[in-house]
């Protein structure tokens, strides 16, 4: 299989090439018994931070984005402004909204198909030309930004519901956009970048990526089988579809990719107590009880390779049913490990900073990423010809 080894990331200092080749193992935590090998590794960006926001969506999808940028052959792409993009979600989450009556989800929550439909729209403009920090802070917190953004729609609704006419003016956009003018800043139009002139459009078509290369793979049983069907999370705004396949070839698609050179960006439920962010991994043991810690100690499913759950197609399907899996958090998987026992994990990218071991990055195993996954979004040119060939794609 094809290995890719990137020079972006400065903890993979750690693993070392000995002179016979030999590639040498990592782990997740410190004391960890885990020993990851890497089986592909995938070049990415820098880690960024989402702060105290709900904007994981964002910042996982131009992370993706980013890769494929690298990918295409660019040395050292501009990171993306995940601002710029939260910023016009918003403008037409609030259009949308008010279209609806009010009865639609208006939330901080997005999903990665939001990002091709901004940029298709509005375009997008460098993180240097846009940083959506207006508020006196140096992190990013959307806390009251939301707080105020929620009470002016909410608000919007209710007076229309109660006015003798039940119509609204033409002044309220204005309202919505100076609450984002204030608090991220100015709407871009036009900028001056390493010394040419862009419009968010121009600046869109610069980066040549193709908004109509990507789709989305998910795997649920109260959908037909190898076919485009509307997930139904809050979340998913813009009711875009996902192609709905066997639970295997989910797993074997997000693989394939990887091995190809495609990074795949995830959406999965992280709320379990499998899912540690602080020690660099997600497992989904069969005995639970390995996840309980001892005062200060990690969990010893953290700390050393454990059985895990058989998944199958219907546990899967009993979790999303019954609310035990939901859409949580989005984030980006940039490479393919096995440990010691010859499991297979993914290497994902968070969005949390860099304050644990692999420096913002962490292993999520195949059982793990079977049972929590709700949909995975990727390059078609990273799909097999057989999966191609089923799903009807050209």
């Amino acid at each position: 299989m094809k290995i890719h080894l990137t020079l972006a990331l400065v903890w993979l200092a750690s693993i070392t090439i000995a002179q016979n080749d030999e590639i040498q193992t990592v782990t997740n935590a410190e004391g960890s018994n885990y020993a990851f090998t890497p089986i592909a590794h995938l070049d990415a960006t820098p880690v960024q931070s989402q702060g105290n926001t709900g904007t994981c969506w964002s910042f996982s999808s131009l992370s993706f984005f980013e890769s494929e940028m690298i990918r295409m052959g660019t040395i050292g792409p501009d990171i993306l402004s995940e601002m710029f993009i939260v910023r016009k979600a918003y403008e037409a989450k609030a259009d949308h909204y008010v279209r609806m009556n009010g009865r639609a989800n208006f939330s901080e929550g997005g999903q990665f198909h939001d990002i091709p439909f901004v940029i298709r729209q509005y375009g997008i403009v460098p993180l240097d030309v846009y940083s959506g920090l207006n508020y006196g802070l140096v992190n990013h917190n959307h806390s009251e930004m939301f707080s105020v953004l929620d009470g002016a729609v909410q608000g919007l609704i209710k007076g229309m519901r109660s006015s003798k006419t039940g119509t609204i003016t033409t002044a309220w956009k204005e309202a919505v956009n100076g609450i984002l003018d204030a608090y991220l800043g100015e709407d871009i139009t036009e900028f001056e970048y390493k010394n040419k002139k862009y419009t968010p459009q121009s600046y869109a078509k610069s980066i040549g990526l193709n908004m109509d290369d990507y789709l989305s793979l998910t795997s649920f049983k109260n959908h037909p089988m190898n076919k485009p069907c509307i997930l139904a999370i809050q979340d998913n705004w813009t009711t875009e579809s996902s192609y709905n396949v066997a639970l295997n070839e989910m797993v074997e698609a997000t693989k394939y990719a990887l091995n190809q050179g495609f990074t795949v960006a995830w959406d999965a439920d992280v709320s379990e107590k499998g899912f540690s962010f602080k020690n660099g991994i997600a497992v989904n043991p069969k005995d639970k009880s390995t996840l309980q810690g001892q005062d200060a100690e990690p969990a010893a499913g953290f700390m050393n390779p454990v059985e895990e759950k058989e998944v199958t197609a219907e546990t899967r399907q009993a979790g999303y049913d019954n609310k035990s899996t939901e859409d949580d958090h989005l984030m980006h998987i940039v490479g393919l490990y096995e440990d010691q026992k010859g499991t297979s994990y993914f290497l994902v990218k968070n969005s949390w900073g860099t304050g644990n071991l692999p420096e913002g990055y962490l292993y999520v195993s195949e059982s793990y990423f079977k049972e929590k996954t709700i949909l995975v979004y990727l390059n078609k040119g990273g799909l097999s010809k057989g999966m191609t060939k089923k799903l009807g794609l050209k």
